[in-house]
């Protein structure tokens, strides 16, 4: 168990630095977490931390309640490789070696770090700076994001809008004939209007890669056929039917018949097939906006200073 939880169990260190330092920065006048000027005792006593949750293990004083258990086994969790199922926690017995061989060993470490004073290193202090200003801006865009509504209206009306761009794409099954020169598709066209078989004509007469098929190119969608953009007007005319064949036109690579075998999709999908797709769009899109809002409105107040010369 050890072996395989360690090496994603590592990942979940930093999750736990910002839950901790979470706690810490509300509390810190208790854990002397941020300020260097002041001594951090090396064992915590009973009084100095307030336990919430139910208690399942102290290290020296300091609680690990088992909510913080569940949240770090959920992130490791999530970290699984979704074909490796069998890697995630879940019984009884693996919470428990879990939080042996990963909380408490780390939970020792910590207490060893902070007993050498590696919390007062001006490295840490910066890092842990760096987490702070990162937590406070989610925190600040989280409560900025969440001011944002989207009315029954905007959602409506954006379905209006654009609901011909909402369409599901339009596929087609075309064959092609594709020769060199006109005089030659001018026989294979005399040939189709007498009734002869376009497969068979594909197979015998085209220079196409897919004469093999009988020029079955299969469902393709307008514009990623790989074809010309004369090609694709052709076949996506709406004046071509299911069962027809096309007029000659000239492509890059020859002379081109085409014929349509079929079609699917294009259908126009309703308003209540779109709605959470597209209130969810719009939410970001006017979260997006809020806070571009705000950095807009900070920087016109704030005193920038960009010194774009020492960029190297």
């Amino acid at each position: 168990m050890k072996s395989h939880v360690s090496g994603i169990g590592y990942r979940v260190i930093l999750l736990s630095a910002f839950c901790f330092l979470l706690s810490a920065l509300a509390g810190c006048d208790k854990l002397n977490f941020l300020n260097p000027k002041k001594e951090e005792p090396k064992a915590l006593s009973p009084a100095a931390v307030t336990v919430k949750g139910t208690l399942i293990a102290k290290v020296n004083n300091i609680p690990i309640t088992l909510e913080d258990l569940n949240g770090e086994i959920d992130a490791y969790n999530t970290m699984v490789p979704q074909d490796k199922p069998e890697l995630k926690i879940a019984a009884r017995e693996q919470k428990i070696n879990y939080l042996k061989n990963e909380m408490v060993r780390r939970t020792l470490l910590y207490q060893e770090a902070m007993d050498r004073g590696l919390d007062k290193s001006e490295e840490a202090l910066k890092a842990l700076e760096k987490i702070k200003q990162n937590i406070l801006v989610t925190q600040l865009v989280r409560q900025e994001a969440d001011k944002v509504d989207v009315s029954s209206k905007d959602v409506e009306d954006y379905y209006n809008a654009y609901k011909e761009q909402l369409k599901s794409p339009e596929e087609r099954n075309i064959r092609e004939i594709a020769v060199s020169t006109e005089p030659e598709a001018k026989d294979i066209m005399i040939q189709l209007l007498q009734g002869a078989d376009f497969a068979t004509l594909a197979k015998d007469r085209s220079k196409s890669p897919s004469a093999k098929d009988g020029g079955d190119l299969s469902f393709i969608q307008k514009g990623k056929s790989n074809k010309s953009a004369q090609f694709d007007s052709v076949a996506f005319s709406d004046s071509l039917e299911v069962g027809k064949f096309s007029s000659i036109f000239k492509g890059p690579d020859g002379y081109y018949i085409l014929k349509l075998e079929g079609k699917r999709g294009g259908q126009q999908k309703s308003l209540s097939d779109m709605w959470d797709d597209i209130k969810k769009g719009l939410t970001f899109l006017k979260q997006q906006q809020k806070i571009e809002d705000l950095v807009g409105k900070l920087s016109s107040s704030a005193k920038l200073e960009i010194y774009e010369g020492e960029i190297k």
